[in-house]
């Protein structure tokens, strides 16, 4: 079995080595294939990969390339987690808003949009060139904003799937304050990539989310940095990723006064590179926990184990087409639920009627994404300037105005029609 990692030079891929190491026997590689064009992070990551391998004892090759389409070609199924752009043009996304009063950040409002306008168009092209090498090759997207692109993806017609660690995030954060095995829960998840909500919490059959709130109700609140009172009177766990609509104003205050995520993440980049330049590790190290994506490599080797080998959970989380699960939203929307997945890729387990105070916000940022893929694919000032008046956080035109030839002037290399 042949897999191929697209953004194998990330500083995340140590975390997914070490995810099919421990996990071969649900997920048995035989070739691991990191491709990425900066070869100097592929000089440190390759070899730290082969370690962490070796030490866990797993026969599985990893090999390293520049050459996309070699290191497509023959694999049964490809990990998208690219960054157009990289940490330079993360930390533009969560500057250039804050002018208007509006969140930066790298999936949620202007700048979010921008990345989508970035990314959408490598996505597609990688996704040509994996379908010409392999037509039955699966596309596993952790590429942000994943339900953008993984709408990008699916009306192209390609075999993809969206995967975010939200979820299991929680899962596992839940099952520890509860004292049981992370299997023994089951979230009611509903909503759209980084617009989630946990509307129940199923331990052997009986929703604990009231008992958990209750008894563990101020470490969430904290987590999620939002205040109980809220998490109570709505009866649900929003994503951390809801703070920047329940929270806006409070958001931008902070964003405005202190250090950008961005730049913790390229500090903490800096330390990790350094790190893995050590011949003597052959773990992922501590550090890494703090950039962010834990239990990425549980939950995508999970997946690509139901894709291709019908093992795994049962039961996942990710990212596909609506098809009538969520019946206020079109059918080519991309909605984040749990699904049952199989080789024939996932089908959305039936959801509970959503409150309209969910799924009005659900349905508005759907009309936003819509009209921001349009920008993606066709490009366009005008295109833009819609995508920005439709999103829920920007919603005034003279912000939108502004906003779009900010968004223009500071991605213009990125973009081929400005």
């Amino acid at each position: 079995m042949k897999l191929t990692v697209v953004g194998g030079g990330s500083t995340y891929t140590p975390e997914l080595i070490d995810g099919f190491a421990r996990l071969r026997d649900v997920l048995p590689v035989t070739e691991l294939v990191l491709t990425d064009p900066a070869t100097d992070r592929l000089d440190l990551i390759g070899p730290l990969s082969r370690r962490v391998f070796a030490r866990l004892g797993h026969p599985g090759r990893i090999t390293t390339t520049t050459d996309l389409d070699a290191a497509v070609d023959g694999a049964d199924a490809v990990l998208l987690q690219l960054r157009v752009g990289g940490q330079a043009a993360r930390l533009q996304d969560e500057t250039w808003p804050l002018a208007c009063g509006c969140v930066g950040q790298e999936t949620t409002g202007a700048g979010g949009l921008a990345k989508a306008l970035r990314t959408v168009p490598v996505v597609l092209d990688i996704a040509d060139r994996v379908r010409r090498a392999n037509p039955d090759a699966w596309i596993i997207d952790f590429t942000n904003p994943v339900g953008i692109v993984t709408r990008a993806l699916l009306r192209e017609g390609h075999k993809a799937l969206g995967l975010c660690n939200v979820a299991i995030g929680l899962q596992r954060k839940f099952a520890a304050l509860l004292g049981v095995d992370p299997s023994e829960v089951r979230l009611d998840h509903v909503g759209l990539n980084h617009l989630t909500w946990e509307t129940a919490v199923h331990v052997d059959g009986e929703d604990v989310l009231p008992r958990l709130l209750a008894a563990h109700g101020d470490s969430i609140a904290a987590d999620l940095r939002l205040p109980l009172p809220l998490l109570t009177t709505l009866g649900v766990i929003p994503s951390y990723y809801l703070r920047y609509f329940y929270a806006h104003d409070e958001v931008v205050r902070e964003m405005r006064t202190k250090p950008s995520r961005a730049a913790e993440v390229a500090r903490m980049e800096k330390e990790l590179l350094a790190l893995y330049a050590d011949p003597a590790l052959d773990e992922k190290p501590a550090l890494l926990a703090e950039r962010g994506g834990a239990y990425y490599s549980e939950a995508a080797v999970d997946l690509a184990a139901a894709l291709l080998r019908d093992a795994g959970s049962r039961h996942q989380v990710v990212n596909t087409l609506n098809n009538g699960t969520l019946p206020f939203l079109p059918d080519d929307a991309v909605i984040e639920v749990p699904a049952a997945v199989t080789t024939k890729g996932a089908v959305p387990l039936p959801v509970a009627p959503v409150n309209p105070l969910f799924a009005g916000l659900m349905a508005n940022v759907t009309a936003y994404e819509d009209l921001a893929l349009e920008a993606a694919l066709h490009g366009g000032r005008d295109r833009v300037f819609r995508a920005l008046l439709a999103h829920p956080l920007i919603g005034q035109y003279e912000y939108a105005d502004r906003l779009t030839d900010d968004l223009i002037a500071h991605n213009r290399e990125h973009l081929t029609w400005a």
